[in-house]
């Protein structure tokens, strides 16, 4: 255990620095595996020896680098534009196609890439007092958090409960004359179904509207599935009406977080993603992106990994990652009470529960015992709960492993039965509104949850200590079961509040 003297991040005295490493080794000892294929969210890892030490090397060279100003550090430009050039080519633009004019901009994630898409399109119509979005439900909730910080109201297109997709003619409907961008997926993170994307695209072109393709998870995938021989619909700027794509480096091009890369048809389209301003003593700014500062760290090791990989590299990688996806729905359908949401098509396994005895969110905590650490999505509208796993190269040497584990884990949740919230628990939480939340009644639900527990004997806890590891109940099905209970609103505040507590450490 950090002795308690040392636990702050700034100390009376100065600690060495194999201490600070060793503190940090320590803490990283709380966190979900990385690597190893047995992660099945939120990291990537290709599997490649060699490959992460390549790229933080890279990010160290560049680290001090500042994004800022492209005429004081040119590396970094020529990286950026190394990238956005990979990126157009590989996704139907550039000399020789369709899309020749085609520009972009690294930016610090898929998020800040989709907020930039629509600030793009808002910007476009200044003319448009009130600017609209019309986005699947199945699109990434990044499109809210954009609407929500632009101040764009948000129209969202309910998807087919059997195909996960929108219609064309519901997102025809949607479409007003205060429409500013459309928005579909290739694929979708949830279910990881490809929208029929040139079918919106044409009916947004008609409209006069730009269109937006979120491939920030499939645009480093599908292109390179195509290659091998599966039937990828088009997606890309190779159809009529896509005006913006983005895709995340940091996802299935395996760089370290966090790189994205956003894509417009051509320079006027990019043109509003610009903020610049002169109108003060310093010095004038202009930024293509968010961020003003901005380390060249990720951007550097990005570029390091795509010359590294290659065109071949990625091929193998995806081929892995495509036989490992087989494996796993294999392993799914061959165990009584599961079935797929849907036939994979890219990088994702995603399942539900046909057994009413067959708890998903108890199964998604047996697989984690069993050292399978999966994602379980809430049920939505007519969609019920399921189980997702991002599938990468990584995993493919694990496959075999998880078919058994699978039906264990499956066994172990029918025996321990479904969760059963206390009738009284139930009936409270289903009466609340958001509004209605106190701090109290937060704190009560909290603690009776096993979230946010203050460390024995009070103080500064160390960095080992439960507060400092951001305390969860090691079990989560609970937890789970109560937010797959109340309406969205409150869910949606209910997360707030707890995430709140986790991030409220005693000073």
């Amino acid at each position: 255990m950090i002795d308690e003297e040392r636990a702050g991040a700034l100390p009376v005295e100065g600690v060495p620095a194999e201490r600070v490493l060793d503190e940090i080794r320590e803490l990283r000892g709380l966190d979900r595996p990385t690597h190893g294929g047995r992660l099945f969210a939120y990291v990537y890892d290709p599997g490649v020896a060699g490959l992460d030490e390549l790229a933080h090397a890279a990010y160290a060279e560049s680290a001090h680098v500042n994004g800022l100003d492209p005429t004081a550090f040119p590396s970094l430009l020529a990286m950026e534009n190394a990238l956005v050039g990979a990126a157009a080519r590989l996704l139907g633009g550039g000399p020789g196609t369709s899309a020749p004019d085609v520009v972009g901009s690294v930016t610090g994630g898929g998020t800040e890439s989709l907020i930039l898409a629509v600030k793009a399109a808002r910007d476009a119509r200044p003319e448009v007092t009130e600017p609209r979005i019309v986005v699947p439900v199945s699109g990434h909730a990044a499109f809210a958090k954009a609407a929500h910080y632009l101040r764009v109201a948000l129209d969202p297109v309910e998807v087919d409960p059997v195909t996960l997709r929108p219609t064309v003619r519901d997102v025809a409907a949607a479409i007003r004359p205060e429409t500013v961008l459309v928005a579909c997926s290739a694929p979708s993170y949830a279910h990881g179904v490809v929208d029929p994307v040139a079918e919106i695209a044409a009916v947004a072109a008609a409209a006069g509207v730009r269109c937006h393709v979120d491939a920030c998870f499939g645009g480093w995938t599908l292109p390179w599935l195509r290659r091998l021989g599966a039937p990828v619909p088009p997606f890309d700027f190779a159809v009529d009406g896509v005006t913006s794509i983005s895709v995340d480096l940091h996802k299935y091009a395996y760089a370290p977080k966090g790189v994205s890369v956003l894509l417009h048809r051509d320079p006027g389209l990019r043109a509003p993603q610009y903020f610049a301003y002169a109108d003060w003593p310093g010095y004038t700014m202009v930024n293509p992106v968010i961020a003003s500062t901005r380390s060249g760290g990720p951007i550097a090791a990005a570029y390091a990994t795509l010359r590294h990989l290659g065109e071949d590299g990625y091929l193998r990688l995806a081929a892995l990652t495509r036989d490992a996806v087989a494996g796993l729905a294999d392993a799914v359908r061959g165990v009584d009470g599961l079935r797929l949401m849907a036939e994979p098509e890219s990088s994702v396994v995603c399942f539900t529960s046909t057994d009413p005895g067959l708890d998903l969110f108890v199964l998604v905590d047996e697989l984690t015992a069993r050292g399978w650490h999966t994602q379980p999505q809430l049920a939505y509208a007519d969609l019920p709960a399921s189980v997702h796993l991002t599938v990468t190269a990584a995993v493919a040497p694990r496959v075999a492993e998880f078919g058994p584990d699978l039906a264990d884990a499956v066994a172990a949740a029918r025996a321990a039965g479904p969760v059963v919230l206390p009738p009284e628990l139930l009936a409270l939480v289903r009466s609340l509104t958001p509004e209605a939340l106190t701090p109290e009644l937060i704190a009560g639900l909290a603690a009776g949850l096993g979230l946010g527990a203050a460390p024995a004997g009070g103080g500064n806890p160390a960095p080992g200590s439960a507060r400092a590891g951001a305390p969860v109940p090691d079990r989560m099905a609970v937890v789970n079961t109560l937010l797959d209970a109340v309406p969205v609103r409150l869910r949606e505040r209910l997360l707030v509040e707890f995430v709140g507590l986790l991030q409220n450490p005693t000073y």
